[in-house]
C-alpha cells in the first residue's frame, strides 16, 4: 500500500510540473512516506530527516511527511520535527501539489488530514510504477476490524472499496501496456464491499471479492495475485475462483497471528482457530497446489507458555510455505497498549527463535518438494547475490534464481528446480514462454 501511495503521489507531482530526482542532495522538495505499523519504522523517519539535513550543504529543501505517521500525529509533527513544513494524511495523497503550492506561497506550516474525495481518481502513470512488469492495484483501503494491537484503523480510516468497473478498466489498461502481473492490494483485500455492483453482475461468486477475482481474471492478464486476506472474511469460493482461472495465482496470504483461542479473543480477531483450520483445509484440498503464508505475533500481553505451545502446534499442522514472525511491541493509541505487557523481552526473543526454527524445518521440507519439478517464473531482474543469475517469482510467490541474461526481464520463463535454499529455489533455464 505504501508503494502504491508513493506511485500515486509521484504521478500527481509530475503532472503539476515537478521532476523526480535520484538524490536527496539536489532536491528542492523531500517527501517522506511513512509507516506506523511498527514503532521502529515510526522513529526512523525523524532520524532520517535529521540525517538528510546534516548532510545537506547550502539551501535546505522543503520537507514534508505523508502516510500513516502523518495521519496519526497530525500537526504535532511540526513540534516533533521543526524542519517539516507540510503534513499529508493518508487520504490527501492526491492533493500534495496544492499543499506544496501553499508552502511555496509563504504558509509556514500546512497540513491536510482529510479523507480521499470520491471525485479523486486512483490512476497511476506507468512512468511512476515501481516495475514495468508488475503493478499494484489497490481495490480497498482502510480497515474496520480494530484488532487490539493494530494502529491501521486509526491511520487508514474505515474501509472504502473502489468500483469493480474502475478496477477492471485499470487492469485492462495495464495488460495493454504489457504488464504481466497485477497484485490486488488492500489492508484486508477480501473485505472488498463496493457501494454498487457495477461491473460484477455477470460474474458468479459467493462474495463481492470472489466476483471481483473472476472479473479481473476475465481480462486475460497473465497473472493476478492478491494480499492481504482477513480470516473472518475468507470464503471458500475464493479457492473456487482460483481453481477455475489459471491466471489467478495459487498463493494466499492469510494472517492467523496466534494459535491460541484465548489470545485471539484478547486480540479481538473475531475468529477462532477452528475457523482458521477449516480455511486451511479448503486451501490444502484444492485441485491446484496453493501456497499458504501467514503472520504470527509472539509475546502478546497475556500470552502464556501454553498459548505459545498452541501456536507451535498450529504451525506444525498448517505447514505454511512462508511465515512472517513479529515480536509484540506496544503501539500507542491501541487498546492493547492499556494491557500489562506480561511477557519479558527475553521471553519474546526466545519464543521468536523457537517458532523461527520450527518454521525453517517445515519450510525446508516444502521447498525440497519442488526439486526436480518445472515452474514458471516471471523474471524481474538480476539476482543481488550473483551477477550471472536472474531472479523472479513463481505464481505461488516463491523466489527462483537461475542462470540467465538481462534480455529475459519481464518475460515468463520455464525453469527446472535443481536446488532448494532456505527462502528460495534455484534452477536451470528451460526456455521462454
Amino acid at each position: 500500500m505504501n508503494v502504491a501511495d508513493s506511485e500515486r503521489a509521484a504521478t500527481r507531482l509530475r503532472s503539476a510540473g515537478y521532476e523526480l530526482t535520484d538524490s536527496s542532495e539536489g532536491a528542492d522538495v523531500l517527501i517522506f512516506n511513512t509507516c506506523s505499523v511498527r514503532e521502529k519504522a515510526e522513529r526512523k523517519v525523524f532520524q532520517r530527516i535529521n540525517h538528510v539535513r546534516r548532510e545537506r550543504a547550502g539551501k535546505q529543501p522543503l520537507i514534508g511527511i505523508m502516510g500513516c505517521v502523518a495521519q496519526l500525529e497530525g500537526r504535532a509533527v511540526f513540534d516533533s520535527s521543526p524542519p517539516v513544513r507540510f503534513v499529508i494524511g493518508t487520504g490527501a495523497t492526491d492533493r500534495i501539489p496544492e499543499l506544496l503550492e501553499r508552502v511555496e506561497d509563504g504558509e509556514e506550516r500546512v497540513s491536510d488530514l482529510g479523507i480521499r474525495q470520491e471525485t479523486e481518481v486512483w490512476d497511476v502513470s506507468p512512468v511512476e510504477r515501481h516495475s514495468k512488469h508488475i503493478a499494484f492495484v489497490p481495490v480497498i483501503e482502510g480497515c474496520n476490524k480494530f484488532c487490539t494491537y493494530c494502529i491501521v484503523p486509526y491511520s487508514r480510516g474505515r474501509e472504502r472499496s473502489r468500483t469493480a468497473a474502475e478496477i477492471v478498466t485499470e487492469v485492462r489498461h495495464l495488460s495493454d501496456l504489457g504488464y504481466k502481473e497485477v497484485q490486488l492490494i488492500g489492508q484486508n483485500v477480501n473485505s472488498y464491499r463496493p457501494k454498487a455492483v457495477d461491473g460484477l453482475e455477470k460474474f458468479s461468486g459467493a462474495t463481492p471479492f470472489s466476483k471481483l477475482l473472476r472479473a479481473v481474471a476475465s481480462t486475460g492478464i497473465p497473472r493476478i495475485k492478491f494480499t492481504t486476506s482477513f480470516p473472518r472474511d475468507f470464503h471458500p469460493d475464493i479457492v473456487g475462483a482460483i481453481e477455475e482461472n489459471e491466471n489467478l495465482c495459487n498463493w494466499i496470504h492469510l494472517p492467523v497471528q496466534t494459535g491460541s483461542n484465548r489470545v485471539l479473543r484478547a486480540m479481538r480477531r473475531g475468529h477462532q482457530i477452528e475457523d482458521y483450520w477449516k480455511h486451511v483445509e479448503t486451501i490444502k484440498n484444492a485441485r491446484r497446489r496453493i501456497s499458504l503464508t501467514s503472520d504470527i505475533i509472539v509475546g502478546f500481553p497475556c500470552e502464556t507458555a501454553e498459548d505459545f505451545a498452541d501456536t507451535l502446534g498450529l504451525v506444525e499442522r498448517c505447514r505454511f510455505d512462508g511465515l512472517y514472525i513479529f515480536k509484540y511491541s506496544e503501539r500507542k493509541g491501541t487498546p492493547a497498549a492499556r494491557l500489562t505487557d506480561s511477557v519479558s523481552a527475553s521471553e519474546k526473543a526466545s519464543r521468536f527463535i523457537t517458532l523461527e526454527r520450527l518454521q525453517t524445518s517445515v519450510q525446508e521440507g516444502i521447498y525440497n518438494s519442488y526439486v526436480g519439478s518445472e515452474v514458471t517464473v516471471l523474471v524481474e531482474g538480476a539476482s543481488a547475490r550473483a551477477s550471472v543469475d536472474m531472479t523472479g517469482h513463481t505464481a505461488c510467490n516463491k523466489v527462483v534464481n537461475f542462470r540467465g541474461t538481462s534480455g529475459l526481464v519481464g518475460r515468463l520463463v520455464r525453469v527446472r528446480v535443481t536446488e532448494a535454499k532456505p527462502h528460495s529455489l534455484y534452477g536451470e533455464f528451460l526456455g521462454a514462454m
